[in-house]
């Protein structure tokens, strides 16, 4: 637990007054325009530059050379049937990532649009498993001022163009606008799940303009947060002696990233099925107040020969301000030709008094129902438990993303003011803590909605089949557009995009309501852990990462999950239901390993799953095939650990009673790698664990550490569960194990990475207590003494942390006792962002607190801070000493996550009961088995509601 007087550690301090005047953040004072105290924050014309991408070393080449060509020969593979392989080092975006992320677009598993802090969309992924990371910079928020007697006009797009492709002459496209904000008046502010944007008096220096970016991102409320939308609320002050007219104007491309709005034959209209693929609608909408005019233009182009070009758009709110009214009645626009771009745009006009204010809010909603993955199973989106699966569910988004931001909001700041009003907390943690959630909207998050119809997706109860190989031939998808009253994009296949353009009604909406088999929002909605009348939460996918293509990696949700316990419990059980399925399930399917070239069944009973699969999840597990993951040693330990904490945590016994079975069997499938009957696990001299390039011999540090972890929480849990036999066995394995465990490793002052005899064998490896960790994190009883564990830690802190960099960059994976970073292999000369934070949490729960932000404070002076390498919202897995990083957009920083779950361990897990692995053993000894009897695990078994497919049998 965390004392008063913690955190002598610097505090990194952002006031906004460094950013903007007092007197433009006193202007805003009012309705959440402001920016909180406690945000990350960027000036607009900030050099985004491009990152360094990680290379390995002639050494580690010449090492990985025959995986090398294996994994080639694989990608080209998969290629031939049209799918993409999970991890692909050969191929690269052609946009070079760049330090220019913010906020992303939306609620969990609905698909995502990120929004960099300079304004532009970006890094699209409304298709499960695609990325398209170049920003459509046709999608824009831009201003319009005029002053009474038309003596200064102001106008600009609301974004710096400093863009390639931007400023050719006599273009008819975006270049003809009136790119004119530099920048330096103008500050990014972002507090997930919310942004600010400021622009102190650009254009106009006597106008105040803020933008608050708004998601429904709400934990424990299992609705809102599954709705793919956003508002973008603009506040403006007129701080000079004339009245102004204002226009704010939201343009949208029919395209969902890459080169989707270029492949032709796109219509703007609303509620057009694309050729029976998954339909893709946007809606942009504004609300039409007493004093703000809405007007719409349904469509214009971006090259010479349209109709009405981008050029002659700009010219018309140049000159008026707004769009002719007649356009609402307009009909469904030309389909497009290939190579051309159409485009829509929603305008808010509103006057604004001399030192007065108004406020003009806009919606932006997507609705992808149906998702379908590459080798056959489809499903419906969670949101459409509550819009259905109509096309016309964008508009009544939209319309009610306008109708409930503000109550959004409240829940939102509810949640989030007690930890950025501890003064105990250092100011970049409150909100690095905060935005490092990202992911959970921007990881490729797919939430479905679990009551399907059965034509749609693969039923549990089906018998095992033999799955065939199909091709499989991704084609460019086209992209239909429509317009009615709310002006729409529709897309398909992979590529569906649409665009809605706000139409006027009497009302706070521009945008009617759907009387139909749409629901609509209460006003008001139970947000503790709110349910649609039932415990049915539905299932849900996010990635390793976007470079690392498998839902749900098991080793790397072992840190992340924290962020999912924490605020979305019943998505956390969910998922461990999942794996819990997976445990008593088997798939014989043969697969070729690249790392050693030889082959082995897919999924084993009783080895907990690498993934839960990437082209058919839930169906088709383990995608990833370096290794042979039933042989490694961290993934059975991880997932017991991983079900005390939640079954502690939540005291939910029916979860407890489903999971128990493959908790029983998860153990007994680790008694193999027991070589000497020491009740200790050792490694197979191959890297065996989450540090897949890190080879380990013998008993290892980390492994057998989460070994004795798991230990303790399935004797733990089998005693709350009444299986006392088993809970006395594991008390037996633990005693003679944690014996061993200590005998072959503790070195007096920290427990070496492994017995082998390699030049790395005695290295400092940063996470060597993980296993302490979980235990310290669910209640249960240390497992080593004290001066041990904190030793451990503090030879940690001293050469991993400190001595790279002075203790700002993070923790190395791997250190000498000579003070030289481990150069064993690529991964023990990296620091891990999320491997940093567990860290961090560990040294919090052993009471170092100062240490712990230290610790954790190298990961955002590298990665958040305005000195660092420029990760933010797109946190990687790991980066070197010299920036060099490696996969971005990755799971496992969410393990900060874990450093709140120790500042504030839940009451539940405090209060839970006691085991004491010391207590009287009453078998003897000797006897080590853990396995049941076949008779007593069946009858276990049918409370756990076993489960097989066409895949997965299951034999319990």
């Amino acid at each position: 637990m965390v004392t008063g007087n913690i955190f002598h550690c610097r505090k990194n301090s952002w006031p906004p007054e460094e950013y903007i005047s007092r007197n433009t953040l006193q202007l805003f004072d009012f309705d959440s325009a402001a920016p909180p105290k406690q945000a990350w924050r960027r000036k607009l014309n900030s050099h985004a530059n491009i990152l360094k991408e990680f290379s390995i070393t002639f050494k580690e080449a010449i090492k990985m050379v025959r995986l090398g060509i294996r994994l080639w020969s694989y990608i080209r593979e998969e290629a031939a049937h049209g799918r993409k392989a999970p991890i692909d080092p050969f191929t690269r975006e052609s946009c070079k990532p760049s330090a220019s992320q913010g906020v992303p677009l939306g609620g969990m598993g609905s698909g995502s649009i990120s929004r960099g802090f300079r304004g532009e969309f970006r890094q699209w992924q409304i298709v499960p498993g695609t990325c398209a990371s170049s920003p459509v910079m046709a999608n824009q928020f831009s201003i319009f001022i005029s002053r009474d007697g038309g003596n200064k006009k102001y106008s600009s797009v609301l974004a710096p163009g400093q863009h390639e492709g931007l400023g050719k002459a006599n273009d008819e496209g975006i270049s003809s606008w009136d790119w004119n904000l530099s920048g330096q008046h103008s500050t990014y502010h972002a507090l997930f799940p919310r942004a600010w944007t400021i622009y102190d008096g650009e254009p106009d220096p006597d106008l105040k303009v803020s933008c608050r970016q708004i998601s429904p991102f709400i934990p424990h409320n299992y609705r809102d947060s599954s709705l793919p939308a956003a508002v973008f609320v603009y506040t403006l002050v007129n701080t000079g002696k004339e009245r102004a007219k204002v226009s704010v104007l939201f343009t949208w491309a029919n395209s969902i990233g890459g080169i989707s709005h270029i492949s032709g034959d796109h219509v703007n209209e609303p509620f057009m099925t694309a050729k029976g693929k998954p339909p893709v609608t946007f809606a942009v909408a504004a609300s039409e107040t007493q004093n703000v005019n809405v007007t719409v233009l349904p469509c214009f182009g971006l090259t010479e020969g349209t109709f009405v070009t981008a050029r002659k758009m700009w010219g018309k709110m140049m000159q008026d301000g707004q769009f002719d009214h007649e356009n609402f009645n307009c009909g469904p626009s030309m389909p497009s030709s290939p190579g051309e771009t159409l485009c829509a745009a929603v305008s808010a006009s509103a006057w604004v008094e001399p030192h007065g204010k108004c406020t003009i809010a806009f919606a932006l909603a997507w609705s992808c129902p149906k998702i379908k993955f590459l080798k056959g199973s489809s499903y419906h989106r969670r949101y459409t438990k509550f819009y259905g699966t109509s096309e016309r569910a964008a508009l009544n988004l939209v319309h009610d993303a306008l109708t409930n931001y503000k109550r959004w909001e409240e829940e939102i700041e509810k949640w989030q003011s007690p930890i950025l009003n501890d003064e105990r907390l250092p100011e970049w943690y409150k909100f690095t803590l905060f935005n490092e959630l990202y992911f959970l909207v921007a990881g490729g998050t797919v939430w479905i909605d679990s009551s399907l119809p059965s034509s749609n997706v693969k039923s549990d109860q089906d018998p095992p089949i033999k799955v065939e190989s199909v091709d499989v031939k991704v084609t460019e998808a086209e992209v239909n557009c429509r317009r009615s009253t709310v002006f729409e994009h529709t897309s398909t296949s992979g590529c569906n995009g649409s665009t809605g353009v706000g139409l006027k009604q009497n009302g706070d909406s521009t945008i009617p309501q759907n009387k139909g088999s749409i629901n609509h929002f209460p006003h008001h909605l139970k947000l503790r852990d709110q349910l649609d009348g039932n415990d049915d939460v539905g299932r849900f996918l996010y990635l390793e990462g976007v470079e690392y293509m498998m839902w749900c990696t098991y080793d790397v949700h072992f840190y992340a999950s924290f962020a999912l316990l924490d605020l979305f419990p019943k998505i956390e059980l969910n998922i461990q239901r999942d794996f819990a399925k997976a445990v008593l399930s088997e798939d014989g399917r043969k697969v070729k390993f690249l790392a050693e070239g030889n082959f082995g069944i897919r999924k084993v009973r009783g080895a907990v799953p690498h993934d839960l699969g990437t082209h058919d999840p839930w169906n088709e597990m383990n995608a990833y095939n370096i290794h042979d993951t039933s042989k490694w040693k961290d993934l059975n330990p991880k997932f017991v650990l991983q079900v005390y904490r939640d079954f502690a945590a939540t005291g939910d016994m029916a979860f407890g009673v489903d999971v128990w079975p493959a908790v029983r069997t998860a153990m007994e499938y680790m008694e193999q790698f027991d070589r000497d009957d020491d009740g200790l696990i050792e490694n197979d001299g191959f890297p065996d664990q989450t540090y897949d390039t890190w080879t380990v011999h013998g008993v290892s540090a980390y492994c057998g550490c989460l070994w004795l972890a798991a230990l303790q929480a399935a004797a733990a849990m089998a005693q709350q569960l009444g299986d006392k036999f088993f809970a006395e066995t594991c008390k037996s394995k633990f005693f003679s194990a944690k014996l061993a465990f200590e005998e072959k490793l503790w070195n007096g002052s920290y427990f070496n990475y492994d017995s082998g005899s390699s030049s790395n064998s005695k290295s400092i490896q940063a996470d060597q207590l993980a296993g302490q960790w979980y235990t310290a994190s669910s209640g249960l009883a240390p497992i080593f003494d004290e001066f041990k564990t904190r030793s451990a830690l503090r030879k940690i802190y001293d050469f991993n942390v400190m001595k790279v960099e002075g203790g700002t960059m993070g923790a190395v994976n791997g250190m000498h006792p000579n003070g030289k970073v481990d150069d064993t292999c690529m991964q023990s000369r990296e620091i891990w962002t999320g491997v940093t934070y567990a860290v961090a949490a560990n040294m919090i729960l052993a009471g170092m607190e100062e240490e712990a932000f230290t610790t954790a404070e190298g990961i955002f002076v590298a990665g958040w801070s305005e000195e660092g390498f420029g990760y933010w919202f797109q946190t990687p897995e790991a980066w070197t000493i010299d920036g060099h990083f490696r996969s971005l957009l990755y799971m496992r920083p969410l393990a900060i996550w874990g450093m709140q779950w120790a500042l504030a361990i839940p009451k539940a897990i405090l209060e839970a009961p006691k085991i004491n692995m010391m207590d009287r053993i009453l078998i003897s000894p000797a006897t080590f088995s853990l396995s049941l009897t076949e008779t007593r695990v069946r009858k276990i078994a049918k409370k756990a509601k076993c489960f097989g497919n066409s895949a997965l049998q299951c034999t319990c």
